[in-house]
């Protein structure tokens, strides 16, 4: 059997991947985006922690998330937030994937995969490195030919705060696997800051 642990590091910057079950395209559905917003706000009022980056594409989405001080429990915020987004999709109308009845009699549903996966980001290039990962996303899995064209994602708001460069978002369309090259408004990112700054990025 595969021995699953994961790292908790209190007051940690954590990538996260988050999947549909059967990879199924709800996330960027009018109701799936809706829900997410609703949700992800009700359990940052709960359990607060900021969102640094996230891209949401139709099957999965890809976040990092930096915990409070002395917190290291983002495992609690993951499981609210797939009950409540599971709860209030089927609610609305939204249908399921067929599960086995062996999953179906543990209490599961057919919305979103069981596990996620997650990394804690080392340093600053660590975090760029992900970061680039996240807003090249879209591009990679042919949503769009560069990252300013796909509407769901921090890109945009990195963008507009100066964290990018105009010049170089243009060159990402040109070069959409190159490294867009961070403005000079762009903090300094260590592994567990969770200073203010974070405060001005992107939350879903």
């Amino acid at each position: 059997m595969t021995s699953w642990r994961r790292v908790y590091q209190p007051g940690g910057t954590v990538f996260f991947t988050l999947v549909t079950e059967g990879r199924a395209p709800i996330l960027t559905t009018s109701d799936g985006r809706r829900i997410l917003r609703s949700v992800m706000s009700a359990c940052r009022e709960r359990w607060p922690f900021k969102i640094p980056a996230t891209v949401l594409l139709p099957d999965h989405l890809h976040t990092i998330w930096t915990l409070p001080d002395g917190d290291s429990d983002y495992s609690t915020r993951w499981a609210w937030l797939k009950k409540e987004f599971t709860k209030a999709w089927l609610e609305s109308g939204g249908t399921e994937q067929v599960i086995s009845l062996s999953r179906r009699s543990n209490r599961r549903r057919g919305v979103l995969q069981r596990r996620f996966w997650e990394h804690t980001i080392r340093d600053e290039r660590d975090f760029q490195r992900h970061l680039n990962y996240i807003h090249y996303n879209p591009v990679r899995h042919g949503y769009a030919d560069c990252a300013v064209k796909w509407p769901w994602s921090s890109f945009h708001r990195y963008l507009r705060n100066g964290m990018y460069t105009r010049n170089g978002a243009a060159r990402s369309c040109a070069s959409p696997t190159s490294s867009i090259p961070l403005g000079n408004n762009a903090p300094t990112v260590r592994a567990g800051d969770s200073s203010p700054t974070f405060s001005q990025w992107f939350a879903i």
